[in-house]
């Protein structure tokens, strides 16, 4: 039997080696990259059946990626495997498109398991989450819509690259556009949210989950 192809995206090494360690009896690891833009172009390249992702990633926090992942590889199936456990993560994830959601401190019992799952075409979510959280959200898992007044994709991108401290030049190279665009959005975000510094949109962006921090 073919062993599944999977990509794992963590900005840990640790956890990284971890995660292979767990995988690689009945898996193929086919790549680690650190980052939420790196994965976007690693799972281009790859094609993997299965992508764990983190939600705290750098350059790209792995909500808004896996929203894109859909796009760039649609069969790839996509498990978070994260430290947060509050329902704004777990919701965040699912909207996202996720299959699975599987918290550290339990991969090492339940990573084969959720991988084994939803390759069958199911949903794993780790049962401390389903017991303390998931049973109070009806209708789960959340299809990927967004709902309204959501910030755009654009703007939560400048955001979490403001809250890591990157200068206004710095986001424009990353994101391949201008300075001038960089501030338009940042200014509309701020105006719009209330919010008179880059301090309150760094705490808004960890609070919200949009920080890879």
């Amino acid at each position: 039997m073919k062993r599944p192809r999977v990509l794992i995206a963590d900005d840990h090494t640790l956890v990284t080696d971890g995660l292979r360690r767990i995988l690689e009896p009945e898996c193929e690891v086919v790549g680690a990259v650190e980052d939420g833009r790196s994965l976007l172009v690693a799972a281009e390249e790859l094609k993997p059946d299965i992508i764990l992702l983190d939600i705290s990633m750098p350059l790209l926090n792995g909500v808004d990626a896996a929203r894109r992942l859909h796009d760039i590889v649609p069969s790839a199936k996509v498990i978070f495997v994260t430290m947060h456990a509050d329902a704004t993560y777990v919701t965040g994830a699912f909207r996202a498109g996720a299959s699975g959601y599987v918290l550290k401190r339990c991969a090492s019992m339940e990573l084969l398991n959720a991988v084994h799952e939803i390759l069958r075409g199911r949903t794993y979510v780790t049962p401390l989450i389903r017991k303390d959280i998931l049973d109070q959200l009806p209708g789960w898992p959340l299809g990927s819509g967004e709902t309204s007044g959501e910030l755009t994709d654009r703007q939560r991108e400048v955001v979490q690259l403001v809250a890591e401290g990157h200068s206004v030049k710095e986001i424009a190279a990353i994101l391949n556009i201008s300075r001038k665009t960089v501030a338009f959005h940042k200014s509309n975000v701020m105006r719009r949210l209330g919010i008179r510094s880059t301090a309150e949109l760094t705490k808004y962006a960890l609070e919200h989950g949009i920080s890879g921090s």
